[in-house]
């Protein structure tokens, strides 16, 4: 770090230090108090932007300004309380003494404190060209040196960062017994030499990061730098700290070590660090904590674990940290999460995990986070209004269309009952995701205010389990049965005269393996956890939308061999069916001149072909690309996953009877011949003849022969779709129109 006026940053920190800490005051979980008065309120308040608790309370201390940031303030303000008055610098051979400053002091402030008073050393000296010299402070930043300069003894601080230095010599810094502050950031250092530094007695500081160390010295660190506070090794390729590093080290108040290798830990490690205020080991390879690593650390207000392997973390890991304030849990799957593991910490007042749903185990902090997942928050499962009101909405439409299918096919009076089985299958399937929301929705109300509660149990929970199962198992039969509804319009329209006819039998078998795969694909992720992990409970909804870091290897694999292997194919091949569909047809309509007004059929069928692939295209063009994107590790906000489960997803299974049967000219037909019944009861007093009512061409199979004129009983004879294919190419368009 370079020096420079940081008094804004004091301000700032100042605030937290006047604001109360509210202990006295009794909250229940999930509470915290409003200063000292009695008034207590939600988590959820802490930090919206709005004062709830009249005194301001709810809104200070919203940002961690615990560890080192406390320790700026309390070892240097002062000391940039005294520099901040004056602004000499200077390129040139020389540097100001500590005599002159001194002097200088006393004529621009009279009255400045006598302890103040610096003993008269002599000129710093020459430096570098490239250096700067503010003061007794050395600022050699970014000069290319290869080496560490020479400079007068009186220097207090050295600042040697983005250089080419390599080595440090054993009495490279042999005379600067006043030395306080040494930057050696961003150099190449490999190797740090027994007693390098074992003439900086007066050492306060000392930054490492960024360079290639490998090991710290064998020999106590701190052994000829017992004023050391600030030690930073961050960035480097440490593998492990041993029992002796930190021995000599006891008042040392801020250690980092982040972003290094570190893979173990001995129980003895911090023992030393009594005066510890923060613990920094964030992104190492740490795979085990021994149970008393921390029980020496009584002072420690700020201790960061995040994104470490860690396996398990012991119940009691953390009960000797009474005066813990912010912990830092990010990235860590936490299999034994329970509330014991962070109840003895009483002065927590910021935690940080993976996953929001961890919070609810540490209702007592203040200020958790994530607070939201995207689809969830801490008290609601699903955290909008939006998804709470359209989650029944949608559950309603697919529901009520589906059912509505179902019951109207058997009055539809085809004798081509395989196509109708078909549809009631697919109608079946869809209503899946209908019941799957509905439970979604449910729960959502059950949980409603207190989610935080509940939802890790939740996501473990067999429900949620079967409930993803089910989401998965109407998505792929839905999409298989549109693919064979797809392709057996496809063969019989682009191939008429090569169709095979489609057989009771063929066709029932078909539909049975399409049901079979479904559940096999659904179901296969709960017969092994080991595999699959909590497959189908990453999130609040229980749809394994986009892979996970916890995911396993074979479930990554899995998943992706549903969204972009299966489903995928599926959607090319209804797209690439329906363009062969349509250009067929509209070439056959080209050279049957005899065909009145072919040009509107054949925007009526593009538009029918249209809606189809738009709806599919719609559903799962957004899935495939999330699912690619998740490949390639890019970070997919739960709002996204929150829109496709509940948005997008289920658009298909909603629709799908109104493209499928609600739309078509065979219940068009049956409407109006009930409307037509209807209207001749009705009339039958009604003086005048009656117009008799006839179907279209091509669906008089619907009617019974006695009620069709004789006219039509010729036709009706063709009762399979590839045989009405081959009636005329203007029958086709009819058909699908």
């Amino acid at each position: 770090m370079t020096s420079g006026p940081v008094f804004f940053y004091i301000l700032i920190l100042g605030k937290y230090f006047l604001h109360g800490s509210g202990q006295d005051v009794k909250c229940s979980l999930g509470y915290f108090p409003c200063g000292n008065i009695t008034k207590c309120l939600p988590q959820l308040l802490h930090c919206n932007g709005v004062d709830d608790c009249g005194n301001q309370a709810d809104e200070d201390n919203c940002g961690d300004n615990n560890g080192w940031p406390i320790q700026f303030d309390k070892y240097f303000a002062s000391y940039y309380k005294m520099t901040s008055l004056y602004h000499f610098e200077t390129r040139t051979s020389e540097c100001l003494s500590h005599f002159f400053l001194f002097i200088t002091l006393l004529f621009l402030v009279p009255h400045y404190p006598h302890s103040l008073l610096l003993p008269p050393y002599s000129v710093v000296g020459s430096v570098p060209v490239p250096c700067l010299c503010r003061g007794l402070e050395v600022d050699c930043d970014e000069t290319n040196l290869r080496a560490v300069p020479s400079v007068s003894s009186n220097v207090t601080k050295m600042s040697l960062q983005r250089n080419l230095i390599r080595k440090l010599p054993p009495d490279g810094f042999k005379k600067y017994h006043h030395l306080q502050k040494l930057y050696l950031s961003h150099n190449r250092i490999t190797f740090l030499k027994p007693g390098v530094f074992e003439d900086l007695h007066r050492l306060e500081w000392l930054a490492l990061m960024n360079n290639v160390l490998t090991h710290l010295p064998d020999k106590p660190l701190c052994q000829h730098m017992p004023r050391l506070h600030w030690l930073d090794f961050e960035g480097n390729h440490i593998h492990n700290l041993r029992n002796l590093t930190f021995i000599s080290c006891s008042n040392l108040t801020v250690l980092v070590m982040r972003k290094n290798k570190i893979n173990h830990l001995s129980e003895n490690t911090f023992a030393p660090l009594q005066k510890l205020d923060e613990l920094d080991l964030g992104s190492n390879k740490i795979e085990n904590l021994p149970p008393q690593v921390f029980k020496d650390l009584k002072e420690l207000s700020q201790l960061n674990l995040s994104y470490n392997p860690i396996q398990k973390i012991q119940a009691n890991q953390f009960d000797y940290l009474v005066k813990l304030k912010s912990l830092s849990l990010e990235g860590i799957e936490i299999s034994n999460i329970q509330q014991r593991m962070f109840r003895p910490l009483m002065n927590l007042s910021h935690i940080y995990f993976k996953k929001f749903q961890y919070c609810g185990y540490a209702p007592h902090v203040r200020s958790c986070k994530p607070n939201t997942d995207g689809i969830s928050s801490l008290e609601n499962l699903l955290a909008s209004i939006i998804q709470r009101v359209f989650v029944w909405v949608v559950s309603a439409v697919t529901c009520f269309g589906n059912v509505f299918v179902i019951c109207m096919r058997p009055y539809i009076r085809s004798e081509n009952r395989l196509h109708a089985m078909s549809i009631i299958s697919l109608c079946c399937a869809d209503c899946l995701m209908g019941i799957y929301l509905f439970v979604i929705g449910a729960f959502d109300l059950k949980f409603r205010g207190e989610y935080n509660k509940h939802a890790q149990l939740w996501m473990e929970s067999i429900h949620c389990q079967i409930v993803g199962s089910l989401a998965i198992l109407s998505t792929e039969v839905s999409v298989l049965l549109l693919t064979f509804l797809t392709l057996e319009k496809y063969i019989c329209i682009v191939y008429p005269f090569r169709c095979l006819r489609p057989k009771k039998c063929r066709t029932i078998t078909v539909l049975i393996l399409i049901w079979m795969t479904g559940f096999i694909v659904a179901f296969i992720p709960l017969t092994n956890k080991e595999f699959f992990k909590n497959y189908y409970g990453t999130n609040g909804v229980c749809f394994p939308l986009h892979s996970e870091d916890t995911e396993s290897t074979g479930a990554q694999i899995y998943s992706v061999a549903i969204f972009l292997g299966i489903n995928l194919a599926a959607f090319i091949i209804i797209v690439f069916s329906y363009g062969s569909m349509f250009y067929s047809i509209h070439q056959s309509a080209i050279t049957a001149t005899e065909i009145r007004n072919q040009v509107k059929k054949e925007m009526i069928l593009a538009k029918r072909f249209f809606f189809i692939v738009f709806t599919d295209a719609l559903c799962w063009i957004p899935i495939f690309v999330l699912k690619f994107l998740s490949l390639l590790q890019v970070e997919i906000p739960g709002t996204i996953t929150s829109w496709v489960v509940i948005f997008i997803l289920p658009i298909n299974s909603a629709l799908n009877p109104i493209l499928y049967t609600l739309t078509t000219r065979p219940f068009k037909e049956m409407i109006h011949q009930f409307w037509y019944n209807y209207r001749k009861r009705r009339s039958i007093d009604s003086k005048g003849s009656q117009k008799t009512y006839a179907p279209s061409f091509i669906w008089v199979e619907m009617w019974p022969l006695q009620e069709m004129p004789p006219e039509l009983i010729k036709p009706a004879l063709f009762t399979d779709p590839c045989e009405l294919s081959l009636i005329s190419q203007s029958t086709r368009l009819n058909s699908y129109s």
